[in-house]
């Protein structure tokens, strides 16, 4: 039984990312799920070394979505329409 999940967790988590296309999604979506990616590939990294990666890839994977949502929030961008009131003009 573990080793079929062995091969099925991968697959699966390969075949949802597969799903999002980058340009359905807004800037905020793309930048947690780039740190989420990126989170994961250095936890499983690290982890290898001291013998869990699946758990180093855990870990990696939430502080990577911490860091690109933090990351999103520092560049002050506005999604949504300008605001209304008195102009310049």
């Amino acid at each position: 039984m573990i080793r079929h999940a062995r091969f099925a967790l991968p697959l699966l988590a390969v075949l949802s990312l597969g799903a999002c296309a980058p340009g359905s999604m807004n800037p905020q979506a793309r930048n947690v799920v780039g740190g989420t990616a990126g989170g994961a590939a250095l936890g499983g990294i690290v982890g290898s070394f001291s013998g869990n990666a699946g758990l180093g890839a855990l870990l990696g994977a939430g502080a990577g979505a911490g860091a690109g949502y933090l990351y999103d929030q520092s560049q002050q961008r506005s999604y949504g329409p300008p605001p209304r009131g008195r102009g310049r003009w």
